[in-house]
C-alpha cells in the first residue's frame, strides 16, 4: 500500500486527524493528542469553522480556536502538519458560498488558528444559491493573496465539483465524502471515479461510520462478522481492518480519524499495514450490502 499522498506540494499520510470532536477544554490534553497523531503519520489535520457547535463544544469556531492554542503551546508543531479547514456553513442560513462570505470565513479561520496561511481550504457543503463563479472568485482571490495554498470541496456531488472546476484556473486538490465499509455511496455515485479521472485526493470522513462499526450498531451483523474474521487473520483490531478497506480503493483515499483517545489512534494506525485481496474487499462489500453482487 502506498503510504503517503501529495496535496499540492505537501506530502500527507494515508490517515488524517479530524478535529470535529476536539471539545475538551484542556489545551495540554489536546496538544498531546495532536502530537501523537502526527507522530503516527496523521500529519493532515482536518478542521472546520463550524466544529464546536456540537459534541459539547462551546460554539462556532471553538475547535479552530483550540487548535490555535495547541499550536501556540507547542512551538514547531504547526510546521509539522498540513493544515486543512472548511467554510461555507453559516449558522441560521445554513449555507453561504458567496464570494464575500467565503473570503471572510477563511480570514476568520486563520485568525482563530493563529496562522498566516492555510494549506487546504474546502467548501464544507454546497450552496445551491451561489453560482460557482462566486466560489471560484473567492478561491482565486485567497490564493492570489497567499492565504491559501490548495482548495477542495466537501460533500459535493460530481456535477457540483465539475461546475466549480470549470471556473477555476487551477485544479481542485481534494474532495471530502463520507466513505466507509458501512457507507459505500462513493463507490457508485461517481465521486471516487472523478478522483481517478482528475487526480483529486479523496479525504474520507467517518471511515468507521461514526463509531457504528465499532459498536456494531446500525450495521449488518454479517458485516461485523466478516470484519472480525479478517481482523483476526491480519492480527489487527476491527477499527484498523475497516479503515484498511477505505485505503484500498485505487483512488488512494486519506481516511480522517477523529478519535480523542490516544490508544485508539495507535490501534487504527495499523490500517496502513493491512493487505486485503480483491476477494477480501468484495466479501466486505457484499456483507455491507446484505446481498450478493451480480
Amino acid at each position: 500500500m502506498v503510504k503517503t499522498r501529495f496535496i499540492g506540494r505537501d506530502e500527507v499520510g494515508r490517515l488524517a486527524f479530524g478535529c470535529w470532536r476536539m471539545t475538551n477544554p484542556d489545551v495540554g490534553f489536546n496538544a498531546a493528542l495532536v502530537e501523537r497523531a502526527v507522530d503516527l503519520g496523521m500529519n493532515l489535520i482536518d478542521q472546520a469553522d463550524v466544529y464546536g457547535l456540537d459534541w459539547g463544544g462551546s460554539g462556532f469556531g471553538s475547535c479552530e480556536e483550540m487548535l490555535g492554542r495547541v499550536f501556540a503551546s507547542r512551538p514547531g508543531l504547526r510546521d509539522r502538519v498540513v493544515l486543512a479547514t472548511k467554510g461555507g456553513i453559516r449558522a441560521g442560513v445554513p449555507y453561504d458560498s458567496s464570494t464575500e462570505y467565503l473570503t471572510s470565513a477563511c480570514e476568520a479561520s486563520m485568525s482563530r488558528l493563529g496562522v498566516d496561511v492555510i494549506d487546504l481550504f474546502q467548501i464544507h457543503r454546497p450552496d445551491s444559491f451561489a453560482h460557482p463563479i462566486e466560489v471560484a472568485e473567492a478561491m482565486i482571490s485567497l490564493q492570489t493573496r497567499g492565504l491559501v495554498r490548495e482548495f477542495g470541496v466537501s460533500n459535493h456531488t460530481v456535477a457540483q465539483t465539475r461546475a466549480l472546476q470549470s471556473h477555476l484556473p487551477f485544479p481542485l486538490a481534494t474532495t471530502q465524502p463520507e466513505f466507509s465499509v458501512a457507507h459505500l455511496d462513493p463507490l457508485s455515485d461517481g465521486t471516487l471515479d472523478l478522483c481517478n479521472e482528475r487526480g483529486m485526493v479523496p479525504l474520507a470522513w467517518s471511515p468507521l461510520a461514526g463509531g457504528r462499526v465499532m459498536r456494531g450498531e446500525g450495521v449488518r451483523a454479517g458485516l461485523i462478522q466478516e470484519l472480525d474474521e479478517l481482523a483476526a487473520r491480519e492480527g489487527v483490531g476491527r477499527d484498523a481492518l475497516a479503515v484498511a478497506f477505505v485505503l484500498h480503493h485505487p483512488s488512494r483515499p486519506v481516511a480522517i480519524v477523529g478519535s480523542q483517545n490516544i490508544e485508539h489512534l495507535e490501534s487504527v494506525s495499523a490500517a496502513t499495514t493491512v493487505e486485503l485481496s480483491r476477494a477480501d474487499l468484495y466479501r466486505l462489500v457484499e456483507a455491507s450490502m446484505g446481498v450478493p453482487l451480480p
